[in-house]
Order: C-alpha cells, then sequence, then structure tokens
C-alpha cells in the first residue's frame, strides 16, 4: 500500500468499515511508533492530513461523497475518531519535544558553562562618574534633587525675577495645567541642575562643597550638538573668605585631571544672573594642543564650561531659612558644565543623537 493509498472499501456495511478502519488505526500506530524527530512528525502530519494529498483527504473523497445516505452517520464516527488519533499522536510529539532533555553520561557535565555578557557603562554616565570622581577627590560631597522643579528654585530664587529677559535664553519645558497657580510655584522641567545648589543651602549652613550631577531639559530643536534631553554637572563652594583666584584654582586642576596635565585654562567675562562677576572657560584644545585645528576653529581653544562669584543676591534669598548665608560674611563660587559635550570630545562622537539612540552597534564600542 503506497503512503497515500487507503483500503479497498467492498460496500458500506457496518462489518466492512469497521474492517477498514481497523487497517487504518493499525497503520497509524506503527507510523506513530516510528516517530523520533519533529522532521518525522511533521511528515507524518503531512501525509495523514494534507490539504491536498492527505489520506484523510482522500477517504472524504473517496468514501463520505459517494456514501449512500444511511451510511453516512456511521462513516462519520469512524472518521472523526481516526482523525483524533492522528492528532493526539502529533500533540504527544510536540510534548515530547518541549521536554528538558534528559542528561546522559554522554554529557561532560565539566565542561565550563556558557557566561552571561556584562553590561557596560553607558559614555553618558561613564564621563559624568569621572567629571564627579575629579571634585570627590577634592573633598565635594555629591548633591541630587528633582527634575520636575518650581519656577520659584528653577528662577525666581537664582535671580531670574519674571520677565528676565536670561529666561528667554532657557527654553523651558512647563507642566501643562499651572496657569491658576502663583508663578513661583508652577512646575516645569528642571533647565540646569542649579535648584539643587538652592535646596542645599536651604538645608545646610556653610561652609557647603557639593558637586551636582544630573539631567535637564529645554526645549531645544533636536540636531547634531543639541537635545531636548542633555546632562549637567554643576558644583558650588561657599565659606568664608572664597576668591576668585579659588575658583580658577580649582577649575583649571579639574581641567588637568580630565584631560591631562598639558591642558590650559582662560577665563573671560561672561554674564548669569546667579553669579558675578561670571566668567566662561576655555581649555587648550585637546585634539592639537593649542596649535589650532578644525575642531577648535583653529583658534587653538574650546569653551567648555561656564562659572563666577555667587551673586549676594542668591545668599538673600537663601537667609530665610539659613540665616548663616550673610553675604557680608560668607562668599562662593559656582560652576557648570555640560556632560554631552564633554563625552562627545573624550570619545569623539560627531552627533549628540547618538548617546539617545540605544542603537546597540553604537554603544558596544564603549564597553
Amino acid at each position: 500500500m503506497s503512503s497515500t493509498s487507503i483500503p479497498t472499501l467492498q460496500s458500506y456495511a457496518s462489518d466492512q468499515l469497521d474492517k477498514a478502519f481497523k487497517e487504518l488505526g493499525a497503520e497509524l500506530d506503527h507510523e506513530t511508533a516510528a516517530l523520533r524527530t519533529p522532521e518525522d512528525r511533521e511528515q507524518f502530519r503531512l501525509r495523514w492530513l494534507g490539504r491536498k494529498q492527505g489520506r484523510l483527504k482522500s477517504i472524504s473523497d473517496a468514501w463520505l461523497k459517494t456514501a449512500p445516505l444511511e451510511a453516512r452517520k456511521a462513516l462519520g464516527i469512524h472518521f472523526n475518531q481516526l482523525k483524533q488519533q492522528i492528532e493526539q499522536a502529533l500533540e504527544s510529539g510536540s510534548a515530547a519535544d518541549q521536554a528538558p532533555a534528559t542528561v546522559t553520561d554522554s554529557i561532560d557535565t565539566t565542561l565550563p558553562g556558557i557566561r552571561p555578557g556584562h553590561g557596560a557603562e553607558h559614555p553618558l554616565i561613564r564621563t559624568m562618574h569621572e567629571i564627579v570622581g575629579v571634585f570627590e577627590r577634592m573633598g565635594y560631597s555629591v548633591g541630587v534633587g528633582p527634575e520636575v522643579e518650581t519656577d520659584y528654585y528653577n528662577f525666581e530664587s537664582l535671580n531670574f525675577p519674571p520677565d528676565h529677559p536670561a529666561r528667554d535664553t532657557q527654553d523651558t519645558l512647563v507642566i501643562a495645567g499651572q496657569e491658576q497657580k502663583p508663578l513661583r510655584d508652577r512646575l516645569l522641567l528642571r533647565t540646569h541642575t542649579s535648584p539643587v545648589q538652592i535646596r542645599t543651602m536651604e538645608q545646610q549652613p556653610p561652609p557647603v562643597r557639593i558637586v551636582i550631577p544630573g539631567k535637564v531639559h529645554r526645549n531645544d530643536a533636536a540636531d547634531a550638538t543639541h537635545s531636548p534631553i542633555f546632562h549637567q554637572v554643576e558644583g558650588l563652594c561657599v565659606d568664608e573668605n572664597i576668591t576668585f583666584s579659588d575658583l580658577k584654582g580649582t577649575l583649571d586642576h579639574a581641567m588637568k585631571e580630565l584631560f591631562g596635565s598639558s591642558v590650559r585654562t582662560r577665563f573671560f567675562p561672561s554674564f548669569f544672573p546667579f553669579t558675578e562677576p561670571s566668567a566662561d572657560v576655555q581649555i587648550s584644545c585637546i585634539f592639537c594642543g593649542g596649535k589650532g585645528c578644525r575642531k577648535c576653529k583653529h583658534s587653538g581653544w574650546i569653551e567648555l564650561l561656564g562659572c563666577g562669584m555667587v551673586n549676594p543676591t542668591v545668599f538673600e534669598f537663601v537667609r530665610g531659612k539659613q540665616p548663616a548665608y550673610d553675604p557680608k560674611k560668607i562668599s562662593g563660587f559656582a560652576f557648570g558644565m555640560g556632560v554631552d559635550r564633554i563625552a562627545m570630545m573624550k570619545y569623539g562622537i560627531s552627533d549628540i543623537g547618538l548617546l539617545y539612540s540605544g542603537d546597540l552597534r553604537f554603544l558596544e564600542q564603549f564597553a
């Protein structure tokens, strides 16, 4: 009998039907016992249940369609029983495929296992830790604060009065539905980590030496050098007799720690509402050693961060909760730098979007 042939049905009498389906059942049992692999079961399924040439299709065409009306009920019962037997054989085989393999003596259990892969720090996180580590070694502690801030902590207490033009430089993402609140209580996504400076001084009398890493948000259009999400590290030092010379020495040491002992720094006058005097800090180009190249626009210098002496007005905002911050007795300096830009410089990254893409092909280079 061929793989698709079926027994000859002499008549539709009950004994003839029993005989024919008994032969089919015996053949099915024989084939089921020989099934070993998923490939065997797939061939078995096609041979019996195939839509075009399967044996059940042949039985249906040869017997069911031509059977007299009075024989169709008994023939249908036999047919359904055979189909159920085929499906049970396939289900039993599938369960066997999914069962865990039994460990036998042929497996060498002394061989080393497969070690799971280890993750690595994201280049942004790695750079942030490097920067923070430099200041920790100088005696600074680490401060953190909420990313959703009030207008008071993000702007007003840092000497950004309402309608001050300096607010326009920080395109702010605000929380919806705040119009009914007083301006100082309205919520927004912080545009810098400076609010943590205010919160720290409110909770702690001087001396304060703190470095503040964190994520900030501004409504910037995304391009190769801008992102609505980026990271900052800011610092604050407050004590008696803190001078601009202390600020210059601190930042010069930090830049040498980050970029090498040959790096030089220079300061240019600038403006920030929360510091007075204020300065922008440039470092000698780390790519050409200050000789001038495309990356430093042939100037030999790269602008890297802003800084200045804490504006006495900022201390006045804090004095309501910490009277020790008397601007006549204490002074301090603050600074802030963009982590993303430093990471791009250190690792030769040309597009800030790569840092936020989550593309493993890019990130695996830093593993």
